[in-house]
């Protein structure tokens, strides 16, 4: 019998139930019939924030702002790591500007800033932009 995992969907925030060797089948969400997992971040809101920690698989926030230069560089990369990690990892996007409370609740003091979540906790944070290949590393150090 093979281990399922919930995931929840990031357009309607319900989770759903995934056996892990269908993971990469691409999944649609049993409510909305969107994709589950897709090899691109998602952007992610205030309201939506407690309902996408659920879920088993880690969830990696990029912290950004549209006037952030280094954002702006480093989005290409956070996209590139969103399709390597498929099934691995989701990846998603919080608008600083657009969400100024959530941000102020994870405590965001300089950005571009990722906060890997496991299991619904903060598992490690990292300001500042990264090539692929230092993000993988990092992320690797973190067990993704």
């Amino acid at each position: 019998m093979s281990e399922s995992l919930l995931i929840p969907c990031p357009y309607c925030n319900g989770l759903n139930r995934i056996p892990a060797e269908r993971l990469a089948d691409a999944p649609r969400c049993g409510r909305c019939k969107q994709a589950v997992m897709s090899g691109a971040p998602f952007e992610l809101s205030g309201a939506a924030f407690a309902s996408q920690l659920k879920g088993d698989l880690p969830l990696l926030v990029d912290v950004w702002a549209s006037w952030c230069g280094p954002c702006r560089a480093f989005a290409p990369t956070f996209e590139q790591a969103a399709s390597q990690l498929l099934g691995r990892c989701r990846l998603a996007k919080l608008d600083s500007e657009a969400h100024p409370q959530l941000a102020g609740q994870l405590g965001i003091r300089s950005i571009p800033s990722l906060i890997l979540f496991k299991n619904g906790v903060e598992a490690a944070r990292q300001s500042g932009a990264m090539a692929l290949p230092q993000l993988l590393a990092w992320l690797g150090q973190h067990g993704i």
